[in-house]
């Protein structure tokens, strides 16, 4: 019984890391050409024969939710991203690491759908897969300081609320 729920933990969580590596590849090459259509440009990229026949439903899907996600609050994560890299405007980023740090932020500190360990580590992982040697050092960097100032905002508005 134990071995099967392991079985299918690692299934769950091997599905929602492949989401996030294929919103990463889709959201790099918007970044990359910001002109194209948003929706349009999700089909076609969902539709590539790899992806599309060896991608489930539920990741597609979930790549589709956490790509329209960030695409819609980029501004607002681009503005957290201000705040915690000193020196390092988001537009002279690595485009892989700054849509890694996109995605992450908004799951672990804006959406709080994934713990602020786990969207780290994640960061790590992605930076880890898809960026330059020194991406999962810089990627890491900035995440423990966004953790770092959205500990210090929720202090500030417990303080305010006592």
């Amino acid at each position: 019984m134990a071995e099967n729920k392991k079985k299918f933990i690692g299934r769950k969580f091997g599905a929602l890391h492949r989401s996030r590596e294929l919103a990463v590849q889709f959201l790099c090459s918007l970044d990359i050409c910001p002109a194209q259509d948003f929706e349009d440009s999700l089909e076609l990229f969902l539709n590539i024969d790899d992806i599309s026949q060896n991608d489930s439903p539920d990741v597609k899907e979930r790549c589709r939710t956490l790509s329209a996600e960030v695409w819609k609050r980029k501004a607002e994560i681009d503005g957290v991203l201000l705040r915690v890299v000193t020196g390092w405007r988001p537009e002279r980023m690595v485009s892989v690491d700054r849509t890694i740090l996109r995605l992450m932020v908004l799951e672990g500190f804006l959406l709080k759908s994934l713990p602020v360990k786990s969207a780290i580590a994640e960061a790590g992982t992605l930076a880890n897969d898809y960026g330059t040697k020194d991406s999962a050092r810089f990627v890491n960097g900035v995440m423990y300081r966004a953790a770092k100032f959205f500990e210090e905002e929720d202090n500030q508005i417990a303080a305010v609320q006592q």
